[in-house]
């Protein structure tokens, strides 16, 4: 068996331990969950089986078995097994235990199997580190995340890996789980269907949170006593809600508000916004991006939109949460309702890349601005004419560069007030074309 150490440490357990790790399936028949990635013959399946393993990250939510892979590792692999946490240790205990490792490399022809879990708390700078022992076969690295391996490790490690991506449990599997463990403690009869169901819901996938759900009930019950759904749910009234402030949850939620709204479906919306300030998300993140899509996906379709939306900025700053929840919600309704147009958002870019490609080109003599008596013997402002002077406020004068042609970036849509916007254009366009020079 392998030589173990911290997280996987062959030490008597103490008998305190949480049920999580109690019931923890120790053959590979025994993981419940995750089909797609441990059906016979798959490439981890085979890696497990025949103790044949190259390097490796599993990304998957929490609960959802990537300890318990390891753990399996650590029990059949025959290979030195060593783990540690990134959260625990710091990046000089691994560099000390990968010299180890590429001595008994060299020394025995022997590689080790380095378990990291949440590599992702590791920098990018430490990260590298790995990068030589893994090449030289010294290591052979597993690591655990929570996070997008894509974002959160380099790609020069990442490149080195497979990457086996575990899915969130189902209900039915996180009932499964949570009747095994009635099993291993003996009171499955003090449970109905329906308390384990309501359980499964509540762990949103999370086997771990199911597990310590169970544990926090049991504890709760009266010796003998069957408990019912209502005690059930009061014990559990004040669990912490699946929000992430910082990581990839966090950047999924405001996706799904902004795409909501733009969806024009204000009840998913109002659900959305619901979930980020109830796990208390700040108000104000909250409020700029609702400023950003007041512009961005309705822009002059409806220019309220975004008079709405700093008004209720202000209204959160002013009163902060809980008050402003109802401003914000508001808000929200009032986006998802109001008719839709990304033709500024458009034109913009458009305008963008052309300003990036023609940055060169001068501004036309006649629109420069004319301070000093220099700028005007060198004609700055020579034969501008002033639009007021003239009939309807216009007389034609070309405002791009000299070299450039004239462009059209911003069409309105057919929504909203951009209707009247077009009929405007439309008059300015009769008029430039009625008071344009004749072409030579």
């Amino acid at each position: 068996m392998s030589d173990q150490l911290s997280l996987f440490s062959k030490k008597i357990k103490p008998t305190n331990i949480p049920l999580a790790e109690k019931v923890r399936p120790h053959e590979v028949e025994q993981i419940i969950g995750q089909k797609k990635l441990l059906f016979q013959n798959s490439v981890l399946r085979n890696m497990l089986e025949k103790d044949n393993f190259s390097s490796f990250i599993l990304w998957g939510p929490p609960g959802t078995g990537k300890t318990t892979i390891a753990r399996l590792i650590a029990e059949k692999t025959t290979k030195k097994f060593i783990s540690f946490s990134a959260v625990l240790a710091s990046i000089k205990d691994v560099k000390a235990v990968m010299s180890e490792a590429e001595f008994n490399l060299q020394s025995k022809n022997v590689s080790t199997i380095l378990f990291i879990d949440e590599i992702h708390r590791f920098n990018k700078s430490q990260q590298d580190a790995f990068l030589h022992y893994i090449e030289s076969g010294a290591i052979i690295l597993i690591g655990a995340t929570t996070e997008n391996p894509s974002f959160e490790i380099i790609p020069a490690l990442l490149s080195r890996c497979n990457v086996f991506v575990l899915e969130q449990l189902l209900e039915s599997e996180i009932s499964e789980i949570l009747n095994r463990a009635l099993l291993f403690l003996e009171k499955r009869d003090l449970f109905s269907k329906d308390i384990i169901a309501y359980l499964a819901v509540q762990s949103g996938g999370d086997a771990r949170r199911a597990l310590n759900y169970l544990e926090i009930v049991i504890a709760n019950l009266a010796d003998g006593k069957k408990i019912d759904l209502e005690t059930v749910t009061k014990i559990l009234a004040k669990k912490a809600m699946f929000y992430d402030k910082n990581r990839e949850e966090h950047y999924n939620i405001i996706s799904a508000l902004h795409k909501s709204l733009r969806g024009s479906d204000p009840q998913a919306g109002l659900y959305w916004l619901a979930r980020m300030l109830e796990a208390g998300e700040d108000p104000l993140y909250i409020a700029r991006r609702l400023i950003r899509f007041a512009s961005e996906d309705i822009g002059l379709a409806d220019p309220q939109a975004l008079i709405q939306a700093v008004a209720v900025k202000e209204t959160v700053h002013f009163l902060g949460m809980p008050e402003s929840n109802t401003a914000l919600a508001q808000l929200v309704i009032y986006l998802a309702t109001a008719p839709k147009s990304n033709s500024l958002y458009t034109a913009y870019n458009k305008a963008a890349e052309a300003a990036r490609k023609t940055s060169h080109l001068g501004v036309p003599l006649q629109i420069r601005n004319a301070p000093t008596r220099l700028m005007k013997e060198l004609d700055y402002g020579k034969d501008y004419k002033y639009s007021h002077e003239f009939e309807n406020a216009f007389s034609y004068q070309k405002y791009f560069p000299d070299k450039m042609k004239e462009m059209i970036y911003y069409i309105p849509s057919k929504f909203g007030f951009e209707k009247d916007i077009q009929k405007r254009l439309d008059w300015w366009k009769k008029l430039k074309e009625t008071s344009k020079p004749p072409k030579k």
